[in-house]
């Protein structure tokens, strides 16, 4: 049996939070809490720790509520999907007939790397909808930039106020229609210089060797492994699902390794790719998938040339 706003409702009630003070995020969550704990729900509390530990400080000691480590949990967008699925399988398998959870992305997450957590906050309404789920998402208005904030509203179906308000928000797009729309692969700023490595329709262990003979990075062996076996995916896929010529460029200094690989194909058919496991994304979604589980930031859509473009970036992300 569902408790609060979405008492009644089937499936993932998914909200966001405004908020310019404080005072207005207590306002809207502690009851959004407390309301779980007194319904016998798990209720989870999976933000940064200065937000938490605002919570912590007006809640005080209350059994029931479960604090655990937002910065963890939002590392990738698809480890955090896989992460949430199976925290919702087993409070489900538990016998929980409505689970409480509100999170925030990091805020590094709202700036370079926003795209990939537009994407993850879209494809969260399907990926979550087979549980009984009703989530917020907070977002900071005071530091949040307007673009965020408008892909925020059109990817949340719903808005949460003090005094116990829920609205639907109009400028909701529906998950598919917003995963679908062509957006503008923006260059990483390394992007600016000569590529170390610029490649024409290049095999899979010929990539792996250029890139690796030409790293810069103080990548761990494990990271730069990862970083490999996720381009290798990936010109793996341009190669087979995409068009000729396939191009592979790669900039690398200490800091980080950015690899693009474009052809002249259209990109994969299923607008979750990268997202949601393989088997929910075929015709080039497996690459793409492995990619989010291994890179720090993986991006595609249209290059400035027309055609399709998939970025991927190892090592520390620029501001």
């Amino acid at each position: 049996m569902r408790t609060g706003a979405a008492a009644g409702y089937e499936g993932y009630y998914h909200e966001a939070v405004y908020y310019s003070s404080d005072e207005e995020l207590l306002a809207v969550v502690v009851p959004f809490l407390l309301g779980g704990v007194e319904a016998g729900e798990p209720t989870v509390v999976s933000l940064g720790a200065r937000n938490a530990g605002l919570l912590r400080e007006a809640l005080g000691d209350v059994d029931g509520i479960v604090y655990q480590s937002g910065g963890a949990v939002y590392a990738r967008p698809a480890a955090a999907i896989r992460s949430y699925q199976q925290l919702l399988r087993d409070y489900v398998a538990q016998g929980a007939g409505q689970i409480r959870i509100i999170g925030e992305i990091p805020p590094e997450g709202l700036g370079a790397t926003w795209d990939w957590w537009a994407r993850y906050e879209a494809a969260i309404n399907v990926a979550y909808d087979d549980y009984p789920l009703w989530s917020m998402c907070a977002y900071d208005t005071r530091s949040t930039p307007a673009p965020v904030l408008a892909d925020v509203a059109r990817t949340h179906p719903r808005s949460a106020e003090p005094g116990g308000i829920h609205r639907p928000s109009p400028a909701y797009a529906g998950a598919e229609a917003f995963l679908r729309e062509a957006r503008l692969v923006e260059a990483d700023p390394l992007e600016a210089g000569a590529p170390v490595v610029d490649l024409r329709d290049p095999m899979p262990a010929e990539a792996r060797r250029a890139l690796l003979a030409a790293n810069r990075t103080d990548l761990s062996v494990d990271d730069l492994e990862d970083f490999l076996v996720a381009v290798s995916e990936v010109v793996t896929n341009s190669l087979e699902h995409g068009l000729p010529p396939v191009r592979l460029r790669c900039w690398s200094t200490r800091e980080r390794c950015v690899v693009t690989v474009a052809d002249g194909g259209h990109g994969p058919e299923d607008p979750f790719a990268g997202l949601l496991p393989a088997a929910k994304a075929p015709h080039g979604g497996l690459g793409l998938w492995l990619a989010h589980q291994l890179c720090d930031h993986v991006t595609f859509g249209r290059g400035r040339d027309g055609e399709f473009v998939v970025r991927l970036t190892a090592g520390r992300l620029p501001g």
